[in-house]
C-alpha cells in the first residue's frame, strides 16, 4: 500500500520556541530578544505561536518577562499567541496580556504527575475548571497538553488507557486543542500510532496534535507514523530549543527547520517560509552562544555561506 496518499496535504506547525523552548534556558534572555525572535516566527507564516507562560518566576524566572513580551510584539492577524496558565492567577495575567489562547496541562502519568506537581492526575485536571471555564466565557481558545504520554521517567511505560482518560478529562474541559506529548522522546513510530489512535477514539483526530521531543532522535519518524495514521497538528521548537526539568536527559523539543524540510519533501503545506525559520533559529542560537540543534538549520546557514 502507498502511504503517502494517505498522508495529510496540509499541517499546521505550532511554533513553541519562545516558551516552552527558552523556560529552562539558565542564563537570563531578555525580553527584547524574545519579542525579536516571536516577530521574526510570525512573518515566516505560523498561524500558531507559544509566545508566554504566567507562571510564578520563583519556579520560572525565564518567563517573568511574559507580559512584556505580549505587550510589544507585533501582532500579525490571523495568528494565534498562546499563554501556559497554571491557574486562575496566570489566567488573569494572560487575558490582561491578550493572550488568544490559554493552555492547561496534566500528565498521562500518575508518577509524573505527583512529583511534577504533588497532586493526582485527577486532581490536577480538577484545578483547571475554572480556567477552562474562564477561558470559554472570555471568549479564547483553550488548548490542553498532555505529557509522558509515551513513557515517563518515573514509571516507565504508560498504559493507552491512561492517556485516552486524560484526553476524554481535557475533552470534557472543553478544549478546543490537545496535545499528546513525548516529554522525554521515547516514542517509537509503531507505539506513537497506537497512541495516536487510542486518544481519537476519545477526542476528535483534527484536534490531536503530535508534540516530540528528539532524546532518541525518533521526533520526525514518529512525526510521519502519526501523519499516517491522520494527525495533521505538530509542535517544534526552532533550533531545537527546549528541554523538560523533570525528566533527566531529555533533549529539545523535534526542531523546527527539521520538520519544514521533512514536509517540502513530502510535499506537504504548511505555509511557513523556511528560510525565515532558518534565519530566527541563526539569530537566537547566536544570542544563546551556541549551535544550533536543527540539523537542516545548520545545513542550509553553511550552505549560505558557502
Amino acid at each position: 500500500m502507498n502511504k503517502q496518499a494517505s498522508l495529510p496535504k496540509q499541517v499546521k506547525i505550532v511554533e513553541v520556541g519562545p516558551r516552552d523552548g527558552l523556560q529552562n534556558e539558565k542564563e537570563n534572555v531578555p525580553a527584547d530578544v524574545k519579542i525579536e525572535l516571536v516577530n521574526r516566527l510570525a512573518s515566516a507564516g505560523f498561524q500558531n505561536i507559544e509566545a508566554a507562560s504566567f507562571v510564578s518566576p520563583k519556579w520560572v524566572p525565564q518567563m517573568a518577562t511574559s507580559r512584556d513580551v505580549m505587550d510589544a510584539i507585533v501582532r500579525k492577524p490571523g495568528v494565534i499567541y498562546s499563554a501556559l496558565t497554571p491557574n486562575m492567577q496566570g489566567f488573569e495575567a494572560a487575558l490582561a496580556a491578550r493572550a488568544d489562547e490559554v493552555v492547561i496541562f496534566g500528565s498521562a502519568s500518575e508518577a509524573f504527575s505527583q512529583k511534577n506537581i504533588n497532586c493526582s492526575i485527577a486532581e490536577s485536571i480538577a484545578r483547571f475548571e475554572g480556567v477552562a471555564k474562564a477561558a470559554k466565557d472570555n471568549g479564547l481558545r483553550l488548548r490542553g497538553s498532555i505529557s509522558c504520554a509515551f513513557g515517563c521517567p518515573y514509571q516507565g511505560e504508560v498504559p493507552l488507557d491512561a492517556v485516552a482518560d486524560v484526553v476524554g478529562r481535557m475533552r470534557d474541559l472543553g478544549c478546543d486543542e490537545i496535545d499528546i506529548a513525548d516529554t522525554i522522546g521515547v516514542a517509537t513510530p509503531r507505539q506513537t500510532q497506537a497512541v495516536m489512535e487510542r486518544a481519537a477514539a476519545a477526542f476528535r483526530l483534527d484536534g490531536l496534535s503530535g508534540h516530540f521531543h528528539d532524546t532518541y532522535g525518533q521526533a520526525l519518524a514518529n512525526i510521519y507514523a502519526s501523519m499516517e495514521v491522520g494527525i495533521a497538528i505538530f509542535h517544534s521548537s526552532v533550533s531545537g530549543l527546549g528541554g523538560c526539568p523533570y525528566a533527566k536527559g531529555a533533549t529539545g523539543n523535534v526542531a523546527t527547520e527539521d520538520v519544514l524540510y521533512m514536509m517540502q519533501g513530502l510535499g506537504v503545506a504548511t505555509g511557513i517560509d523556511l528560510d525565515i525559520v532558518v534565519d530566527a533559529g541563526q539569530f537566537i542560537s547566536q544570542f544563546l552562544g551556541r549551535k544550533g540543534a536543527s540539523r537542516a538549520g545548520n545545513a542550509i546557514a553553511a550552505k549560505r555561506a558557502n
